[in-house]
C-alpha cells in the first residue's frame, strides 16, 4: 500500500480544487467543502482506501462497474500478461487476438441472434454507435422514412449528443436541447409515481400500451424504439414489472422497427443473469454494454447486432455502404485481455450462482427501511437497489432538490466508512457482485443508518 504523508495528502486535495473538473459535480461548492475531495489511493477486495488510510466499503461498484473485486489476482494476471505482447494496436484495417476472442464469447453470452461485435469505449458510444447503426440500416434497406427513434421519459442513455437525443432527463439534457433530434416518447415504467395514474398490477401494463400504440401511431417512421431493459437506472433504479419488456419486443415486432436494449448498467449479472433480457426471453436486434465488461479494470463498450442489421451494411467498395465510425482505442488488446478474464473469472468463480442467495439476503437486510417513514419506496432488482426517500411517506411527496437529500445521506455513509453515490433524493446501492455476505450487512447497515441521520427520524424495529 502506498503511503501519503499528511503534508503530501493536502497537496493532492489542494491539487484537484486547483485542476481537475469533475464529472455531474458543481465545482463551486466542491472546492469550498473542506472534506473534499476524498482521494483514493488504493484498493483491497471490496474496499478503496484513501490517501489518509481510510477504507471504504465500495457501495457502487466505482459507479457500477466493478464485479469480483477490486485487485483480483486474475484480472491482474491478464493485464500484465497482455502488456507482456501488445498494449494496443488499430482495428482500423487490422485485427488483434483479444478483441476476436472477446468478440466470440460475447456472442455466445449474448441472446440469441446477436452475432456482431462493434466495439467502442464507454456506454454512451456504444448507444450512438447503436443509433447511428439502426439509422443506415433503413437506409440502405430502402426504407429512408424510417429516421425517428421511441424512447422514454426520464430514461438516460450517456453523455454524447444522440445518446442525449434520446436520453429524457431534463436535469441533464435541457440545456443542450437546441443540438438534439427529437425523439418519439413514452412512459417510463415508474410504477411509484406512475405518469398515467394508474396502479400495478390492475394498470394492466397501461404504460406499456402507450408505448406500443405511439409506435403503432408511427410505424412506419420509427427506426428504432431504446429502452433500458428491466431497471432504468440513472431515473433512478426504477424498476419495471414484469412482462413490460416482452410487450415492447412484441410491438416491435409486429411493427417492424428494431428494438435496442441499452444494458451499459443492468448487463453483467447486475440483474441476477448475465443480462436483463433473458428475464423476459427477448432478444433485441442491438445489444449496448460496457460498465461491468471489464469488471471496473478499464474502459470498453461493446454494440451487438444481429446478422440481419449486419447484412445491410455489405456491398462492393463503390456502393459506400461502410459504416463509417470508430474511435482510436476500438477494441484495445488491454480492456479486450482483462474482459475476458472478467467472463472467464464468472465462470471459474460461478459468480451469477453464488449471487442468487446474496441477492435474497439483500432483499431481508432492506426489509426494514420499507417501512421506514421518509423512504417511499425500495426497489431492488438483483443487486441493483434504488431507496427513494421522501418527505412525506403518506403524501409521497418529495424532497426539494436543494435539500440534497440523497447526497447528504451518501455524506452520512461515508462518515461511516461506505461509499455511495446517489441520485437526487434516491439512495442507490450497487456493491461489486462477489462482496461477502458480512460486508454486504455493513453496507445496508450503514446506509440505513445514514438515512436515519439525515431524515430525522428512525425506522421502526
Amino acid at each position: 500500500m502506498t503511503a501519503f504523508t499528511p503534508e503530501e495528502a493536502e497537496r493532492l486535495r489542494a491539487a484537484d480544487r486547483r485542476h481537475v473538473w469533475h464529472p455531474f459535480t458543481q465545482m463551486q461548492e466542491w472546492t469550498a467543502d473542506p472534506d473534499d475531495p476524498l482521494v483514493i489511493a488504493t484498493a483491497d477486495g471490496f474496499h478503496l482506501v484513501d490517501v489518509d488510510g481510510r477504507r471504504y466499503i465500495d457501495g457502487v461498484s466505482s459507479l457500477w462497474v466493478n464485479v469480483h473485486g477490486h485487485r483480483h489476482a486474475a484480472l491482474d494476471a491478464a493485464l500484465t500478461a497482455q502488456l507482456g505482447a501488445v498494449a494496443h494496436s488499430t482495428l482500423l484495417g487490422l485485427a488483434s487476438v483479444p478483441s476476436i476472442r472477446l468478440a466470440e464469447r460475447l456472442v455466445a453470452l449474448a441472446p440469441r441472434g446477436l452475432s456482431r461485435v462493434f466495439y467502442s469505449d464507454s456506454g454512451s458510444t456504444a448507444v450512438e454507435i447503436a443509433l447511428k447503426i439502426a439509422f443506415q440500416y433503413w437506409q440502405q434497406r430502402g426504407d429512408p422514412r424510417r429516421t425517428r427513434f421511441l424512447a422514454l421519459r426520464d430514461a438516460y442513455h450517456g453523455d454524447t449528443l444522440g445518446s442525449v437525443s434520446v436520453g429524457g432527463m431534463d436535469l441533464f439534457h435541457r440545456i443542450f436541447r437546441p443540438l438534439l433530434f427529437e425523439a418519439l416518447r413514452a412512459p417510463p415504467p415508474y410504477c411509484y409515481r406512475c405518469a398515467l395514474g394508474k396502479t400495478w398490477p390492475d394498470c394492466a401494463l397501461a404504460c406499456a400500451d402507450d408505448l406500443c400504440a405511439t409506435l403503432r401511431a408511427h410505424a412506419g417512421e420509427v427506426a428504432a424504439v431504446v429502452v433500458e431493459p428491466l431497471v432504468m437506472g440513472a431515473a433512478g433504479m426504477i424498476t419495471a414489472p414484469a412482462g413490460w419488456l416482452a410487450r415492447v419486443r412484441a410491438a416491435c415486432d409486429e411493427t417492424g422497427a428494431l428494438l435496442i436494449c441499452d444494458e451499459v448498467a443492468t448487463g453483467f449479472g447486475r440483474t441476477g443473469k448475465m443480462f436483463a433480457c433473458e428475464h423476459e426471453a427477448v432478444a433485441p436486434d442491438l445489444l449496448c454494454v460496457a460498465k461491468g465488461l471489464t469488471g471496473g479494470y478499464l474502459p470498453l463498450a461493446a454494440t451487438l447486432a444481429t446478422e440481419r442489421v449486419y447484412e445491410a451494411f455489405l456491398g462492393a467498395y463503390a456502393d459506400q455502404r461502410t459504416f463509417f465510425h470508430g474511435h482510436t482505442y476500438t477494441g484495445n488488446a488491454l480492456a479486450c485481455a482483462v474482459a475476458l478474464a472478467n467472463l472467464d473469472t464468472f465462470e471459474r468463480e460461478r459468480t451469477l450462482e453464488r449471487l442468487a442467495p446474496k441477492i435474497a439476503l439483500l432483499h431481508e437486510l432492506l426489509a426494514p427501511l420499507r417501512a421506514h417513514p421518509h423512504v417511499g419506496e425500495v426497489r431492488q432488482r438483483g443487486f441493483m437497489v434504488g431507496i427513494e426517500l421522501v418527505a412525506d411517506r403518506a403524501t409521497r411527496a418529495p424532497y426539494a432538490y436543494e435539500d440534497k437529500m440523497g447526497a447528504q445521506v451518501a455524506r452520512a455513509a461515508r462518515r461511516r466508512g461506505a461509499i455511495l453515490r446517489p441520485l437526487g433524493n434516491v439512495v442507490v446501492l450497487m456493491p461489486p457482485l462477489a462482496i461477502d455476505e458480512e460486508t454486504l450487512r455493513t453496507l445496508v447497515a450503514v446506509a440505513r443508518a445514514g438515512i436515519d441521520e439525515v431524515a430525522g427520524a428512525a425506522a421502526p424495529p
